[in-house]
């Protein structure tokens, strides 16, 4: 009998708290969880793992990298090295303490997050890091830091939306990208990396498909609905518990979006990430001054609901009607979006609203490199478009020119453009053959 009230006392217990978890998630306990059939090891340990390089507002000097570990690593480290060609380099490292917070899972797995800021590095030199505490560490990373101003053209990745069977399918477009454009300087994330805000897993996938590609490529992410908690009623409530402790992005946003919308400028381009999933209006007052105040050439905005829907049924009114205006007033060069799960290109978006002058020549495109997919839609500011495929994006900076290219992952161009820009005027588009 004893024993019998000992189980019956767990299994409340167990109820309990699962239903504690559906009223603070807001979500079927079963979409949180690891699936019956696991294809990779996603519980934390003590050695370093989701090893994730961010870049900070001054990419020329600093550098952000995130880890975590289970909670028996209390104390943590960073170490590092310029790179010479001497092989024992590394030994001359610098050793930094990291910045540590725990976070428990849906699952009850307590996890500790580390994060270090390199800072007064050299510009235009290559780093070698590693990450560990305890006696367990990583392998050491390499990076470079960029230019003090801009010399020759560099080249960044654009991905969509990953989101569904991240491991077994996704890892094609991440390590297609990276086999393409090896010298890439940081990679653009166009929100929904995973489908359940937290699933534990979801995120493990993320990062085994990923390998060591954000170790030594620094990302730039912006958050989509599939980052977001939902209540009961479908609202978003807050983003994921293990997003703040992973992501870390230059703290330079609006009040209440301060990580959330930012702006890192890289060289020549001013990057600007937004959240379209809640605060637009709160977010319009700071882009507005970030755009005035802006003095680099070339400005590229990428958040995850696209101004006009490529996709049927899909409409995003507040963004057409609060940012909009401002990339056609202030001329913003191009707009890269997620969510739709098809693939669309133009420079002639029409809201349709009649409220503004709208001829600016910003180029706008949605595109999906995960396996999920919707159905096109007949809008007329696609240019170019394409449904049922998984696509990467490599995209070259110049002094007076963009290139954009998108690849199928049968390693075929699909589209390809450059940008040309105009003293006073709206950017020139330049269609470019299908081959290399």
């Amino acid at each position: 009998m004893h024993n019998y009230m000992k189980i019956q006392s767990l299994l409340h217990l167990t109820i309990a708290f699962f239903v504690t978890l559906h009223c603070v998630y807001a979500q079927p306990i079963q979409k949180n969880v690891a699936p019956i059939v696991q294809h990779i090891d996603y519980k934390a340990s003590k050695r370093p793992d989701r090893i994730l390089l961010t870049l900070t507002r001054n990419p020329s000097q600093e550098m952000m990298v995130t880890w975590r570990t289970d909670n028996s690593v209390s104390q943590a480290f960073a170490e590092i090295a310029e790179v010479t060609q001497n092989y024992d380099f590394y030994k001359k490292n610098i050793q930094l303490t990291a910045i540590s917070d725990t976070i428990t899972s849906i699952e009850n797995e307590q996890v500790i997050y580390h994060k270090v800021k390199f800072k007064n590095l050299k510009p235009n030199t290559q780093y070698s890091y590693r990450v560990g505490g305890r006696g367990y560490w990583s392998e050491w990373s390499d990076f470079k830091t960029t230019e003090r101003a801009f010399t020759k053209p560099f080249q960044f990745l654009y991905l969509g939306d990953a989101q569904n069977d991240i491991f077994s399918l996704w890892s094609r477009a991440v390590r297609g990208a990276f086999k393409k454009a090896p010298n890439a300087r940081f990679a653009v994330h166009a929100g929904d990396l995973i489908n359940h805000s937290q699933n534990n897993y979801e995120w493990g996938e993320w990062f085994a498909a990923s390998g060591f590609i954000p170790k030594m490529i620094p990302s730039l992410i912006t958050l989509g609905n599939h980052e977001y908690i939902k209540d009961d009623t479908g609202h978003k409530v807050d983003v994921s518990a293990l997003w703040n402790p992973q992501f870390n992005f230059p703290n330079n946003g609006p009040k209440g979006f301060e990580d959330r919308a930012y702006f890192v400028n890289y060289l020549n381009t001013k990057m600007i990430c937004l959240d379209s999933n809640k605060g637009i209006v709160e977010q319009t007052t700071w882009l507005k001054k970030v755009l005035k105040e802006n003095k680099e050439p070339w400005v590229i905005v990428f958040f995850h609901h696209p101004v006009i829907s490529a996709a049927k049924g899909r409409v995003n009114t507040a963004i057409m009607t609060h940012w909009k205006p401002l990339f056609d007033q202030y001329k913003v060069d191009l707009v890269l979006q997620g969510h739709d799960h098809v693939y669309g290109r133009g420079n002639k978006v029409n809201s349709g609203l009649g409220k503004w002058n709208e001829n600016s020549g910003t180029t706008y495109v949605v595109s999906v490199s995960g396996r999920k997919m919707y159905t096109l839609s007949d809008h007329s500011w696609m240019d170019k478009k394409g449904e049922n495929i998984q696509l990467y994006q490599v995209i070259t900076i110049k002094q007076d020119s963009l290139n954009f290219k998108a690849y199928t992952l049968d390693d075929q161009l699909f589209d390809h453009f450059e940008l040309y820009k105009q003293k006073n005027t709206a950017n020139v588009l330049k269609e470019l053959p299908l081959h290399e």
